[in-house]
């Protein structure tokens, strides 16, 4: 359980004023269909992250050694500092145009490749080598997203102007950097 809530919070935190936040907002102004955009980032989401949780825990089974604490600890701390960094969309991230393809499919594929390398993907890798349970850590995280984002897909651009990113940023820093002297100190 403690695997599922602290992966909850911090990408719940760690996702607000990120990349895949602004592409929520920007599918959400550009489709107006909140319900299949939120499935499109649910399925994105727990593919991508059960991948990232598995990656982590096969890394944390390989590389087991009492060194292996002092690299999780120090990565967590550095999401704490990359956590201050504001995320832009940039223009070649913008979402594929919708052709045949569904609002579904456009999400889901969209979702999936701009996560790829995120801070939120990168921090699920640790979490996944920290806990040793991908379900948990990848229900945790995919639900931090979906705590983060549908409030963005439903509210739209509203909520993104009317949130203090830069709080929340700071919020989640203090998140990250807790875990990583948790992790540090434990055992």
């Amino acid at each position: 359980m403690e695997a599922s809530l602290v992966s909850t919070g911090i990408v719940a935190l760690a996702e607000i004023g990120d990349k895949t936040m602004l592409l929520a907002i920007l599918l959400a102004a550009r489709f107006r269909r909140p319900i299949p955009i939120l499935l499109g980032i649910l399925v994105a989401t727990l593919l991508n992250h059960a991948l990232a949780a598995l990656v982590g825990q096969l890394a944390a089974g390989a590389l087991n050694g009492p060194w292996t604490k002092w690299v999780l600890g120090i990565a967590f701390l550095a999401f704490a500092g990359w956590a201050l960094i504001p995320d832009r969309l940039e223009e070649d991230e913008a979402p594929p145009a919708l052709k045949a393809g569904s609002v579904f499919l456009t999400t889901a594929v969209a979702f999936f490749l701009v996560e790829m390398g995120d801070k939120t993907q990168v921090a699920t890798v640790a979490l996944g080598a920290q806990f040793h349970n991908v379900a948990l850590v990848a229900a945790g995280t995919t639900l931090g997203m979906m705590i983060a984002n549908a409030p963005a897909v439903l509210l739209g651009e509203v909520a993104a102007t009317k949130i203090p990113l830069k709080v929340i940023r700071w919020i989640a820093a203090a998140g990250f950097a807790a875990v990583g002297i948790w992790v540090l100190l434990a055992r």
